[in-house]
């Protein structure tokens, strides 16, 4: 398993970054980042002190650790600004919440991450073709997720990339230690999106490529 979309106490998480990558580790993750939604508030305090647990974690435990940032409900007009910053600050994996039905963000934040070139639009929700053909053409990962209250648009999400041929990954968008999965737990999740095995595949490939790209 990959796991580029995780939570640790430094937002609203129940786990410290040691705890949660421990657990990841037993249940055979290969990699995970941790992703804590931020904005410009916190994200210079959150972010350095990811930073500083990553190699020693990946070291002892035998897992790729990256520190990350979801920014959570940035007016679409500062995401592009925040995301920069947030990359000038050493964040690694930036994923942009999404306007996933369960919740209401501001119109236009999945557009507006798009354009703005975060690595994983998380949760997406009802997003538009139009917005997937972006994201194809943006290098911009769609996000096939693991989390109930998000997921019951895993299947729209998972119809328009195989549509347009835009990428996925799956995440987690851990906050507990039971949100974690195994491989055989993840096959079943991108099942039920009407996905196949050789879908998962590609997914983590996509995954090993954003690391690649962002480290």
């Amino acid at each position: 398993m990959i796991d580029l979309h995780t939570h640790t106490f430094f937002s609203d998480g129940e786990l410290s970054p040691s705890e949660l990558v421990y657990r990841a580790k037993l249940k055979g993750y290969e990699a995970i980042a941790l992703t804590d939604h931020m904005d410009q508030s916190n994200m210079d305090f959150i972010i350095p002190r990811i930073q500083k647990v990553c190699e020693g974690l990946s070291r002892e435990y035998g897992i790729k650790v990256f520190a990350g940032i979801e920014l959570t409900y940035v007016p679409p007009k500062l995401i592009a600004e925040v995301l920069r910053e947030a990359r000038k600050l050493g964040a690694k994996i930036i994923v942009v919440h999404g306007e996933t039905p369960s919740e209401q963000l501001p119109g236009g934040t999945n557009h507006a991450a798009i354009l703005a070139g975060t690595d994983i639009l998380a949760q997406p929700g009802h997003i538009t073709e139009r917005d997937v053909l972006l994201a194809k053409e943006k290098n911009v990962l769609l996000e096939i997720t693991s989390r109930k209250n998000h997921s019951s648009t895993n299947a729209h999400v998972a119809r328009l990339a195989k549509k347009t041929g835009a990428g996925m990954v799956l995440d987690t968008d851990s906050h507990r230690p039971d949100d974690l999965i195994t491989d055989e737990q993840a096959l079943k999740i991108i099942e039920a999106a009407g996905l196949e095995k050789n879908d998962l595949a590609k997914m983590f490939a996509n995954s090993r490529k954003l690391i690649k790209r962002s480290t």
